[in-house]
């Protein structure tokens, strides 16, 4: 199989995979705290997959590999994830992943700020100040507070959700990690430790909600560990650090279309006429800002 072969499956898997999570991390937190939901899945997931790597005879990784990993994962699924969580309390699932779909716009500005030094194309600007006026009329900071269709504080919660993650992705290329399964396991497992000290510090209550747990929300547990970590998280993983990191980000603007589906195929949400005039928007900007990468990355990828 060609490099660009894995490249389009892994992608394929990202796009659907993780815009289906939204709605599982929905129907979990109707009954758990939203980062206790992060903790559980990552710590279980995590520590399983890990286990399965030594069995497979991959051994203990070195401390370097180790810290690296850890440190990625804190700021994917630690950080990423438990902002996530926490704004699906407050927001119907398409309209967070639309949030989360800002990701390419964050990935531009740190590629240039702080590692290639290279400016955004006149078409990938124009796509970032196209996606900044959908954010702006989406959020919709004028208004009074009752009048607003998103919680300013989770939306803004996300931003920097997706600015640890964009960071993350660009510096992972950067160093050295294990093997790509030891490090989606250490990457989950440390970010599951992080979601955990959040629960502890922020929610309460999380053994009566783990006493009540429902088959629904097993079956969205397990359906988040399962596919969502170990598909979903590994293609990703695997992509920031074979893939071009402006096409790896391509995956922002289908999930939040997936989201959106499957919100409204199982859970009745609506979207208001304001937010699909903002979801369009946002969604042309992120796509010119993924077709005005540089022309070099796409020759690498292409040859």
């Amino acid at each position: 199989m060609s490099q660009k072969t894995k490249i389009y499956i892994a992608l394929g898997l990202v796009y659907v995979v993780w815009g289906s999570t939204f709605l599982g991390v929905k129907y979990a937190i109707n009954v758990l705290p939203p980062m206790l939901v992060s903790c559980t899945r990552f710590l279980i997931g995590g520590s399983l997959l890990f286990i399965f790597t030594l069995l497979k005879g991959e051994g203990l990784t070195s401390m370097k590999e180790t810290r690296n990993a850890a440190f990625i994962g804190v700021l994917l699924s630690g950080v990423g994830n438990c902002v996530v969580a926490y704004a699906l309390q407050f927001m119907p699932s398409g309209l967070v992943a639309l949030l989360v779909a800002t990701l390419p716009a964050w990935m531009i500005l740190l590629d240039f700020l702080l590692f290639s030094n290279q400016k955004p194309t006149i078409i990938g600007s124009i796509g970032l100040v196209l996606g900044l006026v959908g954010m702006a009329f989406l959020l919709n900071p004028s208004h009074q507070i009752n009048q607003r269709e998103v919680a300013l504080f989770p939306a803004l919660l996300v931003f920097g959700g997706s600015i640890a993650w964009a960071f993350g992705s660009l510096k992972s290329p950067y160093l050295v990690l294990p093997k790509p399964l030891q490090s989606t396991a250490i990457q989950m497992t440390v970010g599951g430790c992080f979601s955990l000290i959040m629960s502890l510090l922020f929610e309460q209550n999380q053994l009566h909600a783990l006493q009540s747990m429902r088959q629904e929300t097993y079956l969205a547990m397990f359906y988040l560990i399962t596919v969502g970590s170990y598909v979903g998280y590994t293609a990703y993983v695997w992509l920031i650090n074979n893939a071009p990191p402006q096409l790896t980000a391509t995956y922002a603007y289908v999930n939040p279309v997936v989201a959106i589906f499957l919100g409204w195929i199982f859970l009745n949400e609506r979207l208001t006429p304001r937010s699909m005039v903002a979801s369009a928007i946002i969604l042309a900007g992120v796509i010119m800002m993924t077709l005005g990468r540089k022309r070099k990355q796409k020759e690498v990828f292409f040859e």
